[in-house]
């Protein structure tokens, strides 16, 4: 009984830390595309401020492309979002 319960600690302990790295290499991941993605959208709204001629005009232009692809991620957030999620933690944890 004792070995059992100390083999299924270890199984329990080898799934979490599995999930864990799993989630914190991801997390390193999102973190460096986000970067990304805040330089670029500085470069352009810093390029279309320019060709319009006032630079608040391309960063107005950036952030309501931002607002909508925002509004479009909270409508559908369940089917984009949500279930794609929840469907990667259940395999995760089974596998």
């Amino acid at each position: 009984m004792k070995t059992s319960v100390e083999l299924l600690k270890l199984k329990a302990l080898d799934k979490s830390t599995d999930v864990i790295s799993d989630l914190t290499s991801r997390l390193a991941v999102v973190v460096f595309i986000a970067l990304f993605f805040l330089i670029l959208s500085i470069g352009v709204a810093l390029w279309i401020g320019e060709e319009l001629g006032k630079s608040y005009y391309g960063f107005l232009i950036v952030a309501g492309f931002y607002g909508l692809t925002g509004l479009l991620l909270h409508v559908f957030r369940n089917a984009w979002i949500k279930e794609p999620l929840k469907n990667s933690f259940i395999t995760l944890a089974t596998n």
